[in-house]
């Protein structure tokens, strides 16, 4: 995990689930994944935009050519632990590869931050959405 993602970490433990910079004012969880060939925890910190009861998350990688390693670890173990504010919770994740719903989740998410739009202009591959559904 790189030291960035260790602050941003520790930071949204300590302020309830806020942090500054970069993420400051922007809906922020924490996504606990198992890795596909090592099976260890990781933590990534991921923007979100709530669909209903399920959270959506956007696999960018800052409009990079290649998918995020942690899409391909829920793809492999959709089972995952989110981080909101102060809860955790268990959930399962879909990844939304292409289609209208992916399409409609990702351009409500552009309209409310226009960066996630330049990502989209920025990349040669469709950004998937992955959607988590609470499991209780």
């Amino acid at each position: 995990m790189s030291d960035r993602n260790l602050g941003i970490i520790e930071e949204f433990r300590s302020n309830e689930g806020k942090v500054g910079g970069y993420f400051e004012g922007r809906p922020l969880l924490l996504l606990h994944a198992t890795g596909r060939k090592s099976g260890q925890e990781r933590i990534n910190p991921l923007a979100y935009l709530r669909d209903g009861e399920r959270y959506a998350i956007f696999a960018t990688m800052g409009g990079a050519d290649v998918h995020p390693q942690w899409v391909r670890n829920l793809e492999a173990n959709p089972d995952v632990e989110i981080e909101v504010g102060t809860e955790r919770f268990k959930g399962r994740a879909t990844v939304l590869w292409e289609g209208p719903e992916r399409d409609r989740i990702y351009a409500e998410q552009a309209k409310r931050w226009t960066q996630f739009g330049d990502y989209e202009k920025k990349t040669t591959r469709t950004i998937p959405v992955v959607v988590i559904e609470r499991v209780d």
